[in-house]
């Protein structure tokens, strides 16, 4: 022990062992308590996400078939002026 760079390790207060160890396992139960909060707040969010999800997908399905067609308009009468 003689090596150690700061000379030997200091006994630490049993009091402040305790408090360490008191605030490592509430920190620990906090987080688990706010981690499942959170979870179930996230899941009913995900699942509003969802719903939106499939109407949102068919609106922007309708536009692009929409913007196709305008397209393949323009290209027709871009191939008709050309002749």
């Amino acid at each position: 022990m003689s090596d150690l760079p700061y000379g030997p390790p200091v006994r630490v207060s049993p009091l402040i062992r305790f408090g360490r160890w008191s605030f490592l396992t509430a920190g620990i139960l906090y987080g688990a308590f706010h981690q499942n909060r959170l979870s179930k707040k996230e899941a009913k969010f995900r699942e509003i996400e969802a719903k939106e999800k499939v109407i949102r997908d068919a609106k922007l399905k309708e536009e692009k078939a929409i913007a196709a067609a305008a397209e393949l308009k323009a290209l027709e009468e871009m191939v008709a002026a050309k002749k």
